[in-house]
C-alpha cells in the first residue's frame, strides 16, 4: 500500500533520524522505562503517518541488560559493570529485550522496525558503508522505522567513554549516511548553555548557532549525563559533522512534551545548529567528479529515457557496455551509447560482474553470479543527473 503523501504544511524536516539517550529512555533510573519510550514512539508514528521517514538511533541496551541481570542476582552477590567485558556482556543480554521492547510499542500504532547494528569500521569501509546505505534506504522505502545502535558486543570506542565512540557521534554519521533532513538529538538537557546550569545561576538556553566556533565549544565543555557515554563535547562534535553535510541539527530534551513532532514541525525548540553546507549539491559535486569516476557504463535508448523522465534506477537490462576497471562501490559514469555523459552513480557491481549481467533481467542476476547485490547495477538512491 502506497505510504501518504507529505504535504509541506505538515512537517519541516521529512526525513528524520532521531537519538536517544540512555537518560531518556531510563527516566533517570537504572531501568528503561516504558511509558517515557512509549510516548516517543507515539510521536515517531505520528510524524511517519504524515508521510515522514524516522530512523531512530537508540541507546539502552546495556540498561536493559543490567536490569535483567540485577534482578536474576538480587538477593545475593555484586554485579560489575564498569569494566569493558562486564559492559559487553550486558550489551548482548540486553540488546534483544531492547528491541523487543521497541517491537511491541511500535506494533501497537501497526509500524515495522528493523534493527541494524553498526561499527565505526562499517561507516569507515567502502563497502560496508553502500551497504549500509542500500540497506537503510530500502528500509525507508518500504515504510519501515530502522533502529539503529552500534554494536556494544563487538564494538569498545562506545561504552569506553572515547571522545569519537557514542551514539551521539553514530546519530551524525548515520544522518549523513541517509541525507536527512534534521538530526534531533534528545537527552535530559533542554540543549547548550551559555555555562554549565548547574553550576552558574546566570547560565542561558542558546536558542539558535549558525556556526560552531570556540565559544560554542567552551559552553560545551565539562557537562556530562550521569548515565550516557556522550556529555554536550560529544553532541557538539556530532552537531559539527551533521551540518557540515547539510542537515539541520536540534539538541533538546527529550523528556518535553511533543518534542519530536515540535521539532519535525519546525517550531523553535532547545538548540538549533543550522547547516554549513549544501548536502545535495556536495553529493552532487563528488559524484560528477571526473576525478572520482573509475570506469563508464553504456546504457540503450529505453534505459536513458527511464533515467532522465522517470528518476529510475539503472538495471542491467539497460546496459550494452562497460569501460573501466571499477570496482564494487566506486563513482561510474552513465553515457548513452554515442558517448553523452547522463549521470553518475556508485556501482552496485563490479566491472566483471556487469559484463556478466548487462542486457539481462534482474531476476537473472543470482543465477548468473551466484549472488546478488540488488536488482540495480546502479540504484537511483546513489546517482545524481548531470
Amino acid at each position: 500500500m502506497a505510504r501518504p503523501r507529505l504535504e509541506s504544511q505538515q512537517v519541516e524536516h521529512r526525513r528524520v533520524v532521531v537519538k536517544l539517550g540512555s537518560n531518556v529512555l531510563t527516566a533517570g533510573t537504572e531501568r528503561l522505562d516504558v511509558a517515557t519510550m512509549g510516548q516517543l514512539v507515539q510521536q515517531i508514528a505520528d510524524h511517519h503517518e504524515r508521510g515522514g521517514e524516522v530512523i531512530l538511533v537508540t541507546s539502552g541496551a546495556i540498561a536493559a541488560g543490567r536490569h535483567r541481570v540485577g534482578a536474576a542476582v538480587a538477593g545475593g552477590g555484586s554485579l560489575r559493570t564498569r569494566d569493558v567485558q562486564s559492559r559487553q556482556v550486558l550489551a548482548a543480554i540486553g540488546q534483544s529485550r531492547l528491541m523487543a521492547l521497541w517491537d511491541e510499542l511500535f506494533e501497537q500504532r501497526d509500524v515495522t522496525i528493523a534493527q541494524a547494528l553498526l561499527t565505526r569500521a562499517d561507516l569507515a569501509d567502502r563497502l560496508r558503508y553502500l551497504n549500509a546505505r542500500n540497506t537503510l534506504m530500502g528500509l525507508l522505502d518500504l515504510g519501515a522505522v530502522p533502529i539503529v545502535n552500534e554494536n556494544d558486543v563487538v564494538s569498545v570506542e562506545e561504552i569506553t567513554n572515547s571522545a569519537i565512540g557514542d551514539n551521539d557521534n553514530l546519530s551524525a554519521q548515520v544522518a549523513n549516511l541517509v541525507d536527512a533532513d534534521l538530526l534531533l538529538i534528545l537527552s535530559d538537557i533542554p540543549g547548550l548553555y551559555t555555562a554549565d546550569p548547574n553550576r552558574d545561576p546566570t547560565a542561558t538556553l542558546i536558542e539558535r548557532i549558525e556556526r560552531i566556533d570556540e565559544r560554542v565549544e567552551r559552553a560545551a565543555a565539562g557537562t556530562t549525563g550521569v548515565r550516557g557515554t556522550g556529555g554536550m563535547a560529544t553532541k557538539i562534535q556530532a552537531a559539527r559533522t551533521a551540518t557540515q553535510s547539510g542537515t539541520h541539527v536540534v539538541i533538546a530534551d527529550g523528556r518535553a512534551v511533543d518534542i519530536i513532532t515540535r521539532a519535525t514541525s519546525g517550531e523553535p525548540v532547545g538548540t538549533h545548529f543550522l547547516p554549513t553546507g549544501d548536502r545535495m549539491e556536495s553529493r552532487r559535486r563528488y559524484l560528477l567528479s571526473g576525478l572520482q569516476a573509475r570506469g563508464r557504463i553504456a546504457i540503450d535508448a529505453g534505459a536513458a529515457r527511464a533515467l532522465l523522465a522517470g528518476g529510475n534506477s539503472l538495471l542491467p537490462a539497460g546496459v550494452t557496455s562497460r569501460n573501466g576497471d571499477f570496482a564494487r562501490g566506486d563513482v561510474v559514469q552513465i553515457v548513452t551509447e554515442d558517448g553523452r555523459h547522463l549521470a553518475s552513480g556508485t556501482a552496485n557491481y563490479a566491472a566483471a560482474e556487469v559484463d556478466q549481467i548487462r542486457g539481462k533481467h534482474s531476476d537473472q542476476i543470482a543465477a548468473l553470479l551466484g549472488y546478488e547485490y540488488g536488482e540495480e547495477v546502479v540504484h537511483r538512491n546513489n546517482m545524481v543527473i548531470v
